[in-house]
């Protein structure tokens, strides 16, 4: 018995992280230069304000400027922020006190004193502010990435856990066809047996899904489109009884996956296959149109509502009339997964026939008279 079981990593808790010491816009080796310089700056303005008498407030204000300027780039940790602004603020108070008390001016600019370390100290809740909504953006890309990892090993896991009971029971049941009489437990039988193919489909695509997330899917080589898409369009004439238009076409040189670009055309024929009945027409067909080639799988179906155009490459969606059989909703998204990853995309439209217009397009390799060129 299979058992799906994953673990998702666990997202950094915000309360701890927020606001990190030392985090700032500057890479962490500079940090050590830059508190030296900066230390060297305060001292110089110190001296400079101890000399200065009657101008001293030109270092002052320099020295608050200077501390501003670096913490918005280098942010400290909260209480060695606080302690250096009270020793700084002492330092500069009692220099601007003694100065003024001795020469008897003016005591106008004590005010100075609380008034730029409340600036200052404003700015450094700012600053703050800004590296705790960083790590909180640090912490949600995670998450997210967290989501994906999730959805790509329960679409592997999930694969492989339903093949193996698929392909048991799909055996059995053929053992079981021939000793079956009886009209109704033959319709049974073959309902039961379509059923188990749409599981053996999504258990397929499920993986291939997994494996195209992945990003490590697709191994591209030089063939022939054209050969690949007559391939895939016999082997659809032999097995579904419509009228097929398969158009001549010249040789196509690309650069592509092989397995994956007929994964991604047979699921492309088998949507009009679904929504076409017995007799119905389908045409495959393919044309350049400047740097790509476009592969056409048109069908005279029932169409795609215009409200359904945004939505039929989305995973697990589908529509089907009510006399049609509903499929896994993973065939069209697949497609596009896939063909992406081949560097082309899929679009959907309106066929002249009246049913859907599914347009492939993949990147042609430059001729060798462009690249002379």
């Amino acid at each position: 018995m299979s058992v799906i079981s994953f673990r998702a990593r666990e997202p950094r808790a915000v309360a701890a992280e927020l606001p990190r010491p030392g985090h700032g816009s500057l890479r962490p080796g500079f940090y050590p230069l830059i508190d030296g310089l900066l230390a060297v700056y305060t001292v110089t303005m110190l001296v400079l304000m101890q000399i200065m008498i009657e101008r001293e407030v030109i270092p002052y204000h320099l020295l608050f400027l200077g501390l501003t300027l670096v913490y918005g780039f280098r942010v400290w940790p909260l209480k060695p922020t606080l302690l250096v602004t009270l020793v700084i603020t002492a330092a500069t108070g009692w220099i601007l006190v003694n100065h003024q008390m001795r020469d008897g001016s003016s005591r106008a600019e004590w005010a100075e004193i609380p008034l730029m370390p409340m600036l200052f100290l404003a700015m450094v809740w700012h600053a703050r502010r800004r590296v705790a909504a960083l790590q909180q953006v640090e912490v949600m890309a995670e998450e997210r990435l967290a989501v994906f990892d999730r959805e790509r090993e329960f679409f592997r896991d999930a694969s492989h856990a339903m093949r193996t009971p698929v392909t048991i029971a799909r055996g059995h049941l053929e053992l079981l066809e021939p000793t079956v009489s009886g009209s109704q437990p033959r319709k049974d039988l073959a309902t039961v047996l379509r059923q188990v193919d749409r599981l053996a489909s999504l258990s397929t695509r499920l993986m291939a899904l997994a494996k195209l997330d992945s990003g490590r899917a697709v191994r591209n080589r030089a063939l022939d489109l054209t050969e690949v898409i007559h391939e895939v369009g016999k082997n659809w004439r032999d097995s579904a009884d419509r009228e097929w238009v398969i158009e001549p076409l010249p040789t196509m040189p690309v650069q592509a996956d092989p397995e994956w670009l007929e994964l991604a055309l047979d699921a492309l024929i088998e949507n009009a296959v679904h929504f076409t009945a017995d007799g119905g027409r389908i045409r495959l067909s393919c044309a350049v149109s400047g740097p790509w080639y476009v592969i056409s799988v048109a069908d005279s179906g029932p169409g795609i509502r215009p409200q359904d155009l945004p939505h039929v490459f989305e995973r697990f969606w589908h529509w089907r009339p009510a006399s049609m059989p509903t499929g896994s909703g993973l065939g069209l998204p697949m497609a596009l997964a896939t063909v992406r990853a081949l560097g082309g995309q899929i679009t959907a439209s309106t066929a002249p026939e009246g049913g859907a217009l599914f347009e492939l397009t993949l990147p042609r390799p430059p001729s060798p008279d462009s690249a002379d060129d």
